[in-house]
């Protein structure tokens, strides 16, 4: 297995582990996004343009996501709401 497939294979799997907790808090779906990007450079890097992007896309909504998500700690949302 060559770099690039690892880097494919780490990303794809981020993605997905991060996805699979983004209700567990906020900084999952930031995650995500990170995730995405590196997905979408590694569509690129391989040639694959339509992955990379659509995966800048994906990018790009779960960053959205993130800012637009409440951040509750201990119950509160710190943002003022409860």
């Amino acid at each position: 297995m060559d770099a690039l497939t690892l880097f494919g294979l780490f990303a794809v799997t981020a993605m997905l582990v991060s996805y699979a907790l983004e209700d567990r808090g906020h900084w999952f779906v930031l995650c995500f996004a990170a995730s995405c990007a590196l997905g979408s450079a590694y569509g690129f890097l391989q040639g694959a343009w339509p992955f990379g992007l659509v995966e800048a896309v994906w990018a790009v909504v779960a960053l959205r996501r993130w800012q637009l998500k409440p951040q509750i700690i201990g119950g509160r949302n710190m943002r003022g709401k409860s």
